[in-house]
């Protein structure tokens, strides 16, 4: 049965139609003017006219992207910081929010505020830098996906979403002879799918766009993620190699903007692209730790 709107219900209904859309215009737009100065010719990006649309196509920009053999060894470096990264998050993270999910687990009450008090206070930058030194960490690859392991916040949202899983359940695995490892590998994790998409969702995001780490921790050049090769290219795009290539300074300054446009997209596509399917679980992964954190 359609339900008849009051005056007021519709005048409410298109204010929200205006902010969302006026919201979704501000949010989008920059990332859309990057795509289309990535793909307009250089003289068109300098003078100002590329608005909407691209003017005067041209891929150059990505020729010489994509010919710089640094990208795809910031490529390498971080597709392997996120999938290893993201793996050991998604154990750690399981681990940790089993136990204090369960009410047989005297010690949680205890545990629980000292973790949740990492939220607020930490060791600070130097005493972080020097226990990483001291495990012999630095410039390793372990040291971009070992100190994060465990996200306090991500902590919280799995062990919410484990204390809505049915106690009767543990009860009649235990009378049944299972133990919590196999209670938690065979029952648990098969019934958590929604909140493990939104913590890969969380954890992948974060070691992609993974930069400052890198920038304190690392020092060897083949060991930078994309996001320091990024950063690179927008500060110091005449070192790049395939740059060095074309003719004089000024050539160079015409095509610089639009490279380091092309650059931007090049290192933030692949996530994009895994975004929309994860998405159906984002919402309610993420009201999960608002309701119950």
């Amino acid at each position: 049965m359609k339900i008849k709107l009051s005056l007021e219900d519709r005048i409410y209904n298109i204010i929200n139609i205006i902010l969302a859309t006026l919201v979704l215009c501000i949010t989008l737009y920059p990332f859309l003017y990057v795509i289309v100065a990535s793909l307009s010719s250089p003289e068109s990006v300098n003078s100002g006219s590329v608005w909407l649309f691209p003017i005067g196509i041209n891929l150059n920009a990505y020729n010489v992207v994509l010919k710089d053999k640094q990208i795809w060894s910031g490529y390498f470096n971080t597709i392997w910081y996120t999938l290893i990264g993201t793996v050991i998050n998604l154990i750690m993270t399981t681990l940790a929010a089993y136990p204090l999910s369960r009410r047989t687990f005297n010690g949680r009450r205890i545990i629980m505020p000292i973790i949740a008090f990492t939220m607020f206070f930490g060791g600070g930058m130097i005493p972080t830098y020097i226990l990483i030194k001291n495990l012999g960490m630095l410039d390793s690859r372990w040291v971009m996906v070992i100190p994060g392991a465990i996200s306090t916040w991500n902590l919280i949202i799995m062990r919410s979403f484990f204390e809505n899983i049915p106690e009767s359940l543990h009860e009649a695995a235990i009378i049944d002879g299972a133990n919590d490892l196999y209670i938690l590998v065979r029952i648990v994790v098969p019934l958590s799918k929604p909140v493990m998409a939104v913590m890969t969702l969380f954890y992948a995001v974060g070691h992609w766009n993974s930069f400052f780490d890198a920038l304190l921790y690392l020092n060897s050049s083949q060991l930078y993620p994309l996001q320091m090769i990024l950063r690179k290219v927008l500060i110091q795009f005449d070192n790049m190699e395939q740059m060095k290539a074309i003719g004089t300074f000024e050539d160079r300054e015409s095509i610089g903007q639009t490279v380091r446009y092309a650059t931007i997209i090049v290192s933030t596509l692949p996530i994009l692209l895994v975004y929309p399917f994860l998405q159906k679980y984002f919402a309610s992964g993420v009201m999960i730790g608002a309701i119950k954190g």
